[in-house]
């Protein structure tokens, strides 16, 4: 018993040593030059957050990265994704362009900071380009104008060199993708090729999903919507769906629980929800019809506290698709090389556990 106590008191006197010894070789990992490096050549999508603008405290706003080769773009930027695009070594400095499907505010409550980010930690001499549906302007010069002071201080601090002037903020890039036309081709290059699509989120129009093509690997982003027949038709044959989801079983639960309490404005707003999303059942009848390969549900309505939640959230969605299908979690990153079949999926947040 005695020597055991030893060497308990002795691991104890050097855990501070440890930890330290752990952190010098996290911060080398996070600011490697290539931070991709340990993925193929591929698209790679991840979930930076998968929540929803209810709150749950182990899923961030809406935030999807996308890393086609070595560029890096962001779909969304709701609250507390641009941390978490650090935690899972996507560095926010490297963000190549920002896509937003719509102007609701969990989608872009995160904008101000990533746009930051991306110019104050990656030195860029160029502002982003945010694409997005008619409107991005106004939402992009709000948050500049918001982080002005900000700008000011840090050139001050820093100098031009390290945080050049002209590099701050983003460059709106709008579109408005008719309903009735084909999809809008936003990126064509030869490896790369981004189009966007109309889906249905009324009264927020445009709303819009999202298509990458790479080498010959594919990924859809749904966007919040109903099932959506423009969702259907740019996955067909698709390798992953990324696909918004809510329960209608459990916000049920939450209207019942506002009527018993008298919460008029909730008992309105968990009854109009249900009209502007997606069931997991549908999403998983639309993917089958596709002949998508991989579901994965993020906007998880309503959230999500225990993992025995998830068998409820998909109901029968899992008999209703007979590819992989996943409720997403924050560090969630679907890996698809080029070149093959293969769909990896990897805890991108455990690099730093």
């Amino acid at each position: 018993m005695a020597v055991l106590a030893l060497v308990s008191a002795a691991v104890w006197t050097m855990r501070g040593a440890v930890a330290m010894a752990a952190m010098e070789k996290i911060y080398a990992r996070a600011m490697a030059p290539d931070p991709f490096s340990d993925l193929p050549d591929g698209l790679h999508v991840g979930l930076c957050g998968s929540g929803s603008p209810m709150p749950d405290p182990a899923r961030a706003g809406p935030c999807t990265v996308v890393l086609a080769g070595r560029q890096l773009f962001v779909v969304d930027a709701g609250a507390g994704g641009t941390k978490n695009l650090s935690l899972m070594n996507l560095p926010p400095g490297k963000v190549d362009a920002i896509f937003l499907t719509h102007l609701h505010s969990d989608h872009i409550d995160g904008l101000g900071e990533l746009m930051l980010q991306r110019w104050a930690g990656g030195g860029r001499a160029s502002p982003v380009p945010v694409y997005g549906p008619t409107g991005v302007e106004t939402v992009v010069a709000g948050f500049q104008d918001a982080y002005r002071l900000d700008r000011g201080y840090r050139v001050a601090h820093h100098g031009e060199k390290v945080t050049p002037p002209s590099g701050f903020g983003g460059l709106p890039r709008s579109f408005n993708p008719p309903r009735n036309a084909p999809d809008v081709v936003l990126i064509d290059t030869p490896d790369l090729k981004v189009t966007s699509f109309p889906v249905h989120h009324s009264p927020v129009e445009p709303a819009v999903g999202y298509k990458f093509v790479y080498k010959g690997r594919s990924a859809v982003i749904s966007g919040d919507t109903t099932a959506s027949e423009r969702v259907e038709a740019a996955s067909k044959g698709v390798d992953l769906l990324v696909h918004e989801g809510q329960s209608t079983a459990l916000v049920a639960m939450q209207h019942k629980a506002a009527m018993a309490a008298g919460r008029e404005n909730l008992v309105a707003i968990t009854h109009d929800i249900l009209s502007y999303h997606t069931p997991p059942e549908d999403a998983a009848r639309l993917a089958e019809r596709a002949g998508a390969r991989y579901l994965l549900f993020t906007h998880i309505i309503p959230p999500l506290p225990m993992r025995a939640l998830e068998g409820p959230f998909l109901g029968d969605a899992r008999a209703l698709f007979s590819g992989e299908i996943r409720v997403g979690h924050d560090g969630d990153l679907i890996s698809l090389p080029a070149g093959g079949k293969e769909i990896r999926r990897i805890d991108r947040l455990a690099i730093f556990q």
